[in-house]
């Protein structure tokens, strides 16, 4: 069997996700031009600008905000050293290892193995795992589903994914704009009939566009997973851990939870081995397999 390297692995989905956000960006770009075309320059700067601050206000509240809001929609308390003594020591032994500063703990009461961390920087972030996890791994099993939150930490994958939903969400904003314009703007027929080129792709691409953004932004989440499974077996230099709890995962039950917060997880609590282009979650096959090679 041909090995892979954890290093190769998380400089490949890093290298994807940058490739696939800048091909998000362009669309931006391309429906701005294209639109700007059909109205005019000045007006699509003015729109732009507008759906900018829409989507930055949206957004920014968020994520200043995401831990508070995980937390409080899957009703999780903070965990108290004393009684949660070997979830503290496995994740202090992992932030020595990775160099990451402690991040807070915190338990949710569900009998399904997950976790999830969340957090806008290394500084702020926080790990809440299922007390399914904490009775029903190993020692190592639950080092190896840490050192994956972890990695979501040390990569900054909250701020990352973050930066997606703003370029997603002005480009939903200005094509909604867009098209319900064209109801309201009747009066100005000669200049659609000399733009009826540019017309029918602004429509195209305001039609389509948020789909394909929104699959693309999906297709980022999935690649930030591979990258964290790969650098939680350069934190813990074994890939055995994670395999043992992705497995005994694949064997448990759906997790009720709320969906908002349901790509945060290891593991999609609602539908956990969908391979589609909808999924937030590579499916827990791929990823053992991956895990194994390495």
């Amino acid at each position: 069997m041909e090995r892979i390297s954890f290093y190769d692995q998380i400089a490949k989905n890093k290298r994807n996700s940058v490739i696939l956000i800048t091909i998000i960006f362009l669309v931006f770009l391309l429906l701005g031009y294209v639109i700007g075309q059909v109205w005019g320059q000045g007006s699509i700067f003015i729109v732009m600008i507008f759906s900018i601050i829409i989507s930055l206000s949206y957004i920014l509240i968020s994520y200043y905000n995401s831990d508070k809001i995980a937390l409080a929609s899957v009703n999780a308390k903070e965990a108290p050293r004393e009684q949660f003594r070997q979830f503290y020591n496995s994740v202090e032994g992992l932030t020595l290892a990775s160099g990451l500063p402690m991040p807070k703990l915190y338990v949710m009461q569900n009998e399904q193995i997950n976790a999830f961390a969340t957090g806008r920087d290394p500084a702020h972030a926080v790990i809440c795992v299922t007390t399914g996890a904490l009775n029903k791994l190993n020692k190592q099993e639950l080092e190896g589903v840490l050192a994956h939150e972890l990695s979501h930490v040390a990569n900054y994958d909250i701020r990352f994914m973050t930066l997606t939903a703003v370029l997603v969400g002005m480009i939903a904003i200005i094509s909604q704009m867009f098209l319900r314009s064209l109801w309201f703007n009747s009066s100005n027929s000669d200049n659609k009939n000399n733009n009826a080129i540019f017309l029918i792709i602004g429509i195209l691409l305001a039609i389509l566009a948020p789909t394909f953004v929104q699959l693309t932004q999906l297709a980022i989440s999935r690649k930030r997973e591979y990258s964290a499974d790969a650098s939680a077996v350069k934190f813990t230099r074994s890939p055995t851990g994670l395999i043992g709890a992705l497995e005994k995962i694949k064997g448990d039950k759906p997790m009720k939870t709320n969906k908002v917060v349901s790509s945060l997880f290891i593991s999609d609590p609602l539908k956990k081995n969908l391979d589609n282009l909808m999924s937030t979650h590579p499916p827990l096959e791929k990823r053992i397999q991956i895990l194994s090679k390495m």
